[in-house]
C-alpha cells in the first residue's frame, strides 16, 4: 500500500529540523553538493550506484532535485526521516527535495533512479494544488501489473530510461512527456483508496482545465479575463478558485508560467535574451527584461550567468 502522505509529511517537518545539521546534502546520492550537475534530468541504474556503496545509501538530502526510483526486481527498505518502509517490486518511489532519506537494497535489486530539477516539474512540490501536495511528500507506490495505469507507468519509465541513454532527435521533449505522464499516473495510483481521494471537486477540475489553457496560450499573453471566459466563469470566480488552490491570483499564475519558461530557455538554450523574449511572445526585449526583473529581482543575463554557474554549466 502507498505510504500515508500526511504521516510522512508530518515526520518530515518534525524530524527534518532535528537532524538537518547531520544529514549531508547531495546532488545525486553519494555525490557532495560541491559537484554541480549539467543536466535537467539524469537517469542511471540503481545497481550502478548502490553497488559502489555496498548496496546501502546513507541518509542524505537533495536541495533542488526531485527523485523517482523505479524498482523492477529485488527488495530493500526506503528510509524516510528515520522510518523504514519495505520495498516490494514492482514499485515507484518518489522523493521530494529537502527530505532526509536513504535506502538499503538487496544485491539482486534492479531498476533505475531518475533525478529531475524541480524547475522542470509541472507543479512545485508542496504547493496548494492536489498534484503539488502529492509531489511535496514521499511515496512508495506498488504497481499492480494487472492495472492498466500501473502497467503504463512501468512501461513509460522504462521508455524514459531508454530515451535518456540515446541522444536522438526530440529527446528532451519526449523525456519531459514521459516524466509528466508517469508522475501524474503514479499520483493517481497512490491516491486510490486513500484519504480524501473522492472525485475531484469543481475547483480542482477548473484548475486542471486552466493549466491546460495556460500551456496552450501563455505565449499570447492572454489576460485572466480570457481564461475566465474560456472556462465559462467570471474573472472574480476564477481568481477565487486560483487563490484557494495556489495562494496566488490568476494573473500571478499566468506570469509564473512565463517566468518558468523564460528560466528554462535562459539555462538550457543558447538563444540570446532578445531571441528568448521573441519566442515567449514579447515584441519588445526591453519590456521582457523589465518583466523578468519584476518577477525575479534580477536581469535575465545576470540570472542566466548565476544559475549556470550554480549548476556548473
Amino acid at each position: 500500500m502507498d505510504i500515508s502522505p500526511k504521516k510522512l509529511h508530518k515526520s518530515n517537518m518534525v524530524k527534518g529540523r532535528a537532524v538537518s545539521k547531520s544529514v549531508p546534502t547531495y546532488e545525486l546520492y553519494g555525490e557532495n553538493a560541491g559537484k554541480k550537475p549539467d543536466f535537467w534530468l539524469h537517469c542511471e541504474t540503481i545497481p550502478s550506484r548502490s553497488s559502489l556503496h555496498h548496496w546501502e545509501i546513507r541518509p542524505h538530502r537533495h536541495e533542488r532535485f526531485f527523485q523517482i526510483l523505479y524498482i523492477d526486481a529485488g527488495s530493500g527498505d526506503a528510509i524516510f526521516d528515520g522510518e523504514s518502509h519495505a520495498i516490494v517490486p514492482p514499485a515507484v518511489i518518489t522523493i521530494p527535495p529537502r527530505l532526509n532519506h536513504g535506502f538499503r537494497f538487496s544485491r539482486d535489486i534492479d531498476g533505475f533512479v531518475i533525478t529531475v530539477l524541480i524547475s522542470h516539474l509541472k507543479a512545485a512540490p508542496g504547493d496548494r494544488s492536489r498534484f503539488g501536495e502529492w509531489l511535496g511528500a514521499p511515496h512508495l507506490t506498488p504497481l499492480d501489473m494487472g492495472n492498466g495505469d500501473a502497467a503504463h507507468v512501468a512501461g513509460t519509465l522504462k521508455r524514459l530510461g531508454e530515451e535518456f541513454a540515446n541522444r536522438r532527435s526530440g529527446r528532451n521533449d519526449l523525456l519531459e512527456a514521459y516524466l509528466t505522464s508517469a508522475l501524474l499516473l503514479t499520483a493517481r495510483l497512490s491516491q486510490q483508496g486513500g484519504e480524501g481521494q473522492g472525485a475531484s471537486d469543481e475547483g480542482e477540475r477548473r484548475m486542471e482545465m486552466l493549466y491546460g489553457l495556460i500551456q496552450r496560450h501563455f505565449r499570447s499573453h492572454e489576460t485572466a479575463a480570457f481564461y475566465a471566459e474560456a472556462l465559462g466563469i467570471s474573472t472574480t470566480h476564477l481568481n477565487r478558485i486560483v487563490r484557494a488552490k495556489t495562494g496566488h491570483g490568476a494573473h500571478e499564475l499566468i506570469a509564473r508560467k512565463l517566468v518558468d519558461e523564460a528560466k528554462r530557455e535562459l539555462v538550457f538554450t543558447l538563444g540570446s535574451v532578445q531571441e528568448i523574449s521573441y519566442r515567449l511572445g514579447f515584441t519588445d526585449p526591453t519590456y521582457f527584461s523589465r518583466f523578468f526583473v519584476k518577477q525575479t529581482g534580477q536581469a535575465p543575463r545576470a540570472w542566466r550567468i548565476e544559475e549556470r554557474e550554480r549548476l556548473g554549466m
